[in-house]
């Protein structure tokens, strides 16, 4: 999480590729000068597989300056962070991911001249990259920080889940990606796939590399349901507008292997269906035809089969344009087209349990599925299903096998949830029932994404055809539950999110249903919605419950809107540094940040109009506008978080400074009530002998300088070391600060009680023995300059600073971790930007005590007006609000720095022109 190290290891990258290569070509040499044979060309290109941020530095390594033309022709790369970082919280680093991305960008474009002539073709032109996600279970890089969306076209490159892997179908921690064995298989025979045989070197055809990374790496679910961002289902196409014609349109299906052979057809083992659901739960070798236009009619134009056979081995579809025994029978021009090839694998719940070897108690979850739509079922008449005898199927199939069609509306499925039913506490106790010869499939809308409100739903068979039967619970019939378990297959959802793809769920009894997506971002286009597919047993009826999960929801939303609430942080505080440059008496930055929360005003401004400014913004240059009422609700909840956070550090860190004034200022009173014992003439007579030391002429020039050794250790550590050092050291002189003007206010305060308390005595006996009333406004009770109240001032300016200047530390910890994992290698200086800022920083916080303390600065007027320090500070923190909505809070940094100038500047420009220093400052009322 540091520019500075990404660069290195972008380096060693380049150098490794060359070194590789030269191996290969010296190697090659030796052999050659020993007369051996020679047949093989020598590599010119490696395949670059990187791991989280590996794979980012594999993309700088492909644009890098020094490396050889072609060398990199194909990355993969394994939950990696393409967009920006998942917590972009480093300048440096923030600056060095744009650049790289656009030079990316750049790398795809024709190369033309000023004239408009064609150059050459795309520096990038014969780079394929394949980012894989590891999905929701992935809690340190998000999906959509993984797109490739706006950096790579669609031509060269995109990303799939691993949860949507062909063979894997599992989302993956952060570090399981790299060991899983599922997706280790997959990936190999992949970057196998990308080899030439003849010449034993990877395909140089682009076109030809992606197409087999798509072959092996998608599951074709996504393309056999035609998904969109709100629809499951393709465009509908009423059978009634559909003529039972020849076949005229085009097919890519294709036939089952010729090396599949089943015996001949026996025609009068054909079974007719006269429903629109066919159920198979034997192999019995016999084919099923099903009336296209009897059992498709009243709108139901979709077909739908699920199966825990085997394709091709286990079972055949086809479309028949009319009946016949054979294909050879048909008269010419007609012919039979098999649709077994579109069936999608699809992931195998859990295996059934078994009582004893051999058999099996509940049905096998489904692994096969086909979808046909209208339009592809267009010029057809007839769909037969025929399934294999045992006798011709190798290996051991299933004990209870089991294949389900049906004909259905995808209107008749479809259940929408809407924002009040998720969130109602009521829905948590609301059953839905799915009464038996219910749609196979149903299509649930979900208003809210998944992303952002995870559920917990629940899945329990109620009945399975049997008459009678009831409620099956656990003090049902054991004989019932064990024939539903053999007769209905375990239910599967599929959720379809436009941003992370698929998720599947496998046996569906209980499980959240969670998306990996990030909605009611600033960058989120299209439907906020999540649709997921439920397929459920005809043939069962089921009771459902759906549960919104808090914490589920809690550990997500903080997990998407972390980046956002950074940068809130400082807006937050710069927006309390305006209410303290504005108002007098200062208030504190508790008070401060306090007031900003009052509604309407000044809430609602503050919070309200940078949305709208981004939604205007994204009018005028025709970018798509995000989901407006999720937009402002997540950013408005992420900026009442933020006030939340800043609050609690305040609250601590005021805590610590009381309670250690209190103490010190206890202690020297003690001590000077006390200054005849033993331990105070001990205390005495060693700041005596300390003194010899403190009258040194080193010494005694820094004493007149106190200011010279922070600043100069601050600077030095943030030149050539690291930034956060310096910041420590600016936090370490803001908490001495803190601490010397609380003490001099609490103990003036303590004296002007005393005083108070003797004066008011006295007055009183002086009234009483004159017997004259004393009034209110009498010369003893007039208000005088209070020295307490000063302090204070200073106190609040400097505690203030402390908490902005302190979440930039925390900003720079990333970094400084992995530079502390480092120590004893080699290193190189920080980057200029990360040291020029917090060198602005220190300088800022140090010499701010003159500039904080007046309320306009000495910079030439606008529009007639003076430029007050409370209206830089709302620029400021407008400018951070919208980098967090933006998702990019090392912006604010930038923010932190042209405050941290321009304070610096004002105190320079006063003490070069002899300006008043107490200009703007608080005076007490005189009477």
């Amino acid at each position: 999480m540091d520019g500075r190290i990404l660069e290195e290891h972008t380096e060693y990258v380049v150098y490794a590729i060359h070194r590789i290569l030269d191996q290969y070509k010296e190697s090659h040499d030796a052999r050659e000068r020993e007369g051996a044979a020679i047949t093989a060309s020598l590599p010119k290109s490696v395949i670059l597989i990187g791991h989280s941020m590996g794979g980012f530095v594999a993309r700088a390594a492909t644009v890098h300056p020094h490396l050889r033309k072609s060398t990199v022709e194909t990355i993969l790369t394994l939950s990696s962070p393409h967009q920006s970082p998942p917590v972009a919280l480093q300048p440096s680093l923030g600056h060095y991911y744009e650049s790289i991305n656009q030079e990316w960008r750049q790398g795809y474009d024709v190369q033309t001249a000023q004239t408009g002539e064609y150059v050459s073709s795309p520096k990038l032109s014969h780079v394929v990259i394949v980012s894989i996600s590891g999905g929701y279970n992935d809690y340190q890089v998000r999906s959509k920080l993984e797109s490739l969306d706006g950096i790579v076209p669609s031509t060269h490159g995109f990303m799939i889940s691993s949860a949507s892997m062909k063979n894997v179908w599992l989302s993956m921690e952060h570090q399981a990606i790299c060991w899983c064995n599922q997706l280790v298989v997959q990936v190999s025979h992949t970057l196998l796939s990308l080899i030439d045989s003849r010449r034993g070197q990877p395909l140089s055809d682009t076109q030809k590399r992606l197409a087999i990374l798509s072959k092996m790496l998608r599951s074709g679910i996504q393309q056999s349901f035609k998904w969109r961002s709100q629809l499951f289902w393709s465009t509908r196409v009423p059978f009634k507008d559909v003529k039972y014609t020849a076949v005229s349109q085009d097919h890519t299906f294709s036939d089952c292997p010729s090396s599949v052979h089943w015996s001949d057809d026996v025609p009068e083992r054909d079974l007719y269906i006269q429903k629109k659901t066919v159920n198979i739960l034997a192999m019995d070798g016999r084919r099923r035809w099903l009336d296209i236009l009897e059992l498709g009619s009243n709108e139901k134009s979709h077909f739908i089969f699920v199966t825990n056979l085997a394709p091709c081995s286990g079972v055949r579809v086809h479309l028949w344009p009319q009946k016949g025994n054979l294909p050879s029978d048909l008269p010419a021009g007609k012919s039979v087209l098999e649709v077994t090839s579109k069936m999608v694998q699809i992931p195998a719940g859990q295996a059934p349990r078994q009582i004893e070897p051999g058999s099996q108690t509940e049905q096998a979850s489904p692994s096969a599925l086909l979808h046909l739509g209208p339009e592809e079922m267009h010029g057809f008449r007839y769909l037969t299903i025929s399934v294999a005898p045992h006798t011709t199927i190798s290996g051991s199939p299933p004990t209870t096998s089991m294949a389900i069609g049906q004909f259905f509306n995808p209107d008749e499925g479809e259940i929408e949830f809407s924002p009040i039913s998720m969130l109602s506490s009521r829905h948590f106790h609301e059953d839905i029932i799915f009464k038996e010869d219910h749609p196979l499939a149903f299509n649930l809308s979900f208003a809210l994404n998944l992303g952002l409100l995870p559920v917990t739903f629940s899945l329990k068979t109620t009945s399975c055809g049997i008459k009678g039967s009831g409620l099956l619970d656990e003090g049902g019939d054991m004989d019932n539950t064990k024939l539903c378990k053999q007769r209905c297959f375990p239910p599967i959802a599929f959720a379809w999110d436009p941003t992370s793809g698929l998720h599947i769920f496998p046996n569906l009894y209980s499980e959240t249903l969670v998306v990996d997506s990030s909605p009611a971002l600033w960058t989120s286009t299209g439907a906020e919605k999540t649709v997921v597919l439920l397929l459920l047993d005809p043939n069962c009826s089921y009771k459902a419950s759906l549960a919104v999960s808090v914490t589920k929801a809690t550990s997500r939303y903080l997990l998407l809107y972390c980046p956002k609430m950074f940068a809130f942080n400082v807006a937050v505080l710069f927006f309390a540094l305006m209410r303290q440059a504005h108002e007098r008496p200062i208030p504190s930055i508790l008070k401060a940040v306090e007031t900003n929360l009052r509604i309407p005003f000044p809430f609602l401004p503050l919070a309200v109009v940078p949305i709208l400014f981004c939604l205007f913004f994204s009018f005028i240059t025709s970018q798509p506008f995000p989901p407006f009422c999720s937009f402002t609700i997540v950013s408005i909840t992420c900026y009442l978080l933020s006030n939340g956070f800043i609050i609690l550090l305040i609250l601590i860190s005021e805590l610590v400074f009381y309670v250690a004034a209190y103490l010190h200022v206890s202690m020297k009173r003690r001590w000077q009530l006390r200054k005849g014992n033993f331990f105070f003439l001990f205390l005495q007579w060693f700041m005596n002998l300390s003194s010899r030391f403190f009258s040194l002429k080193v010494v005694r020039i820094l004493g007149a300088r106190p200011l010279f050794v922070p600043i100069f250790m601050a600077i030095i550590l943030s030149t050539f070391v690291h930034p956060a050092l310096g910041l420590l050291i600016l936090l370490f002189s803001h908490a001495l600060c803190c601490h010397s003007f609380l003490c001099n206010s609490l103990t003036a305060s303590l004296r002007s009680n005393v005083r108070k308390k003797e004066v008011d005595d006295k007055s009183e006996g002086n009234c009483s023995s004159q017997q004259v009333t004393c009034q209110p406004g009498s010369p003893s009770k007039e208000n005088r300059p209070s020295y307490s109240q000063a302090q204070e001032d200073i106190f609040h300016q400097r505690h203030g600073l402390l908490v902005l200047h302190l979440v930039a530390a925390i900003m720079f910890g990333p970094s400084l971790v992995s530079w502390l994992q480092r120590i004893g290698m080699h290193k190189s200086f920080p980057r200029f930007l990360d040291s020029l800022l917090c060198i602005c920083m220190i300088l800022h916080g140090i010499f701010s005590s003159e500039s904080l303390g007046n309320s306009s600065l000495p910079f030439p007027r606008i529009l007639g007006q003076e430029m007050s320090l409370s209206f830089i500070y709302l620029i400021a923190g407008i400018y951070c609000y919208l980098s967090g909505l933006n998702m990019v809070p090392y912006k604010a940094m930038y923010a932190m720095g042209a405050v941290s100038i321009i304070s610096f500047a004002s105190t320079v420009v006063q003490v070069w022109t002899g300006a008043p220093r107490d200009r703007g400052k608080w005076k007490p009322r005189r009477q």
